[in-house]
């Protein structure tokens, strides 16, 4: 090793060496470009509202029922579509490529387990 100074290299990469875009990049712009996609969102939103309402009419028609009349399987019905309904929410969005809005349902179904178990009787 000599005691001289070191001079600076400078590096000259041009736009082609860098490489072309990840996997990730390039799936997100070819879904951009496609003209289906608008239609694949609208139909996925579309299916996911129809589920949520859904689950809120059937939960508060099972409950009201259930409330008012003899004790029978309303409860236990109520219980069970408390839980999977919004579970299967969470598939459709998850399936389509919405994540953090399939994760949003987990959450809810998640958290729907404690007012599923006090429906049924059993907490």
């Amino acid at each position: 090793m000599t005691g001289g100074p070191v001079a600076p290299s400078i590096l000259l990469v041009a736009v082609e060496d860098q490489g072309a875009p990840g996997f990730a990049a390039r799936l997100a712009l070819a879904r951009a470009e496609d003209p289906r996609e608008a239609a694949r969102r609208t139909d996925v939103a579309l299916r996911v509202v129809a589920v949520t309402l859904a689950w809120l009419v059937l939960l508060a028609l099972l409950l009201g029922w259930g409330l008012t009349g003899p004790a029978g399987a309303e409860r236990q019905v109520a219980a069970l579509v408390a839980v999977v309904l919004p579970f299967v929410a969470a598939v459709i969005a998850t399936k389509n490529g919405y994540v953090w809005l399939g994760g949003a349902y987990v959450v809810l179904t998640l958290v729907m387990v404690l007012p599923a178990l006090g429906i049924a009787g059993l907490g």
